[in-house]
């Protein structure tokens, strides 16, 4: 109930799609321009709202991929099956209209003044969204806190912000998981992300880590619950799930 009066009090608003860019194959980022936008924090959402020429309407919820201060942006992964996202990410163009309402959520979210403990972020496919507006956030900021990125991907052509990713420096440490095929001489990590791999990636106990996983239900509850065995604390553990890939 609490949720559902947050978002009639937040209310939907026109956006204009003021630019798009291809992530892979099948992830496109949208930048949207929504006069009134509130602003967001990093680990935020949003709903998106398309209405046809008939009057059909169809919502979504989507994670905020800009930090705050930045263009409003989501980043969209199409599902084959899907009623929303081939739209999005194959006809979708600049100068094209919509509606949003939010930003939505209050849990999954990072300040710069949650202080200095070092974050350890979790993303499984297109999960990483939220964690790249979280790392945009720290940078932007100039935040010294540690952080450390573990990133499960099908394939090195399915990570999401590859390019971004791979310059960042500072402070950031990104691994990479691929849990399908790699290419010829790829010295890195396979295989899915499990206790094993959590215990050599993640930060000691004894640092008191803030801990943000972001992907598939069984990806999420499989990561929280290995990093609990492993001794987090399950307070220190924030969790963002959805059902379907890009949903």
């Amino acid at each position: 109930m609490a949720g559902t009066a947050l978002r009639e009090r937040v209310g939907w608003r026109a956006a204009t799609v003021s630019a798009v860019s291809e992530e892979t194959a099948s992830v496109r980022t949208i930048e949207l321009q929504a006069p009134g936008w509130p602003g967001h924090r990093a680990g935020q959402h949003l709903d998106l709202r398309l209405t046809a020429e008939d009057g059909y309407q169809a919502e979504r919820s989507y994670s905020i991929a800009s930090a705050p201060g930045e263009p409003l942006a989501i980043t969209v992964e199409r599902l084959d099956d899907g009623e929303v996202s081939p739209y999005l990410t194959e006809e979708l163009r600049p100068g094209d209209e919509l509606e949003v309402r939010g930003p939505i959520g209050g849990y999954f979210v990072w300040d710069a003044s949650d202080g200095g403990a070092p974050l350890l972020l979790v993303g499984g496919g297109s999960g990483v969204v939220p964690l790249r507006s979280i790392l945009r956030y720290r940078e932007r900021t100039g935040a010294a806190v540690p952080a450390r990125l573990l990133y499960s991907a099908r394939s090195l052509t399915d990570v999401i912000y590859r390019d971004e990713l791979d310059r960042q420096h500072d402070g950031v440490q990104v691994v990479y998981t691929l849990t399908r095929s790699h290419p010829p001489g790829w010295t890195g990590r396979t295989g899915r992300v499990d206790a094993a791999l959590l215990g050599e990636v993640a930060w000691p106990v004894s640092q008191e880590p803030l801990t943000f996983v972001c992907g598939p239900t069984s990806f999420v509850e499989a990561v929280a619950g290995a990093l609990v065995g492993l001794g987090y604390p399950p307070q220190r553990i924030k969790t963002e799930r959805f059902g379907a890939t890009g949903g």
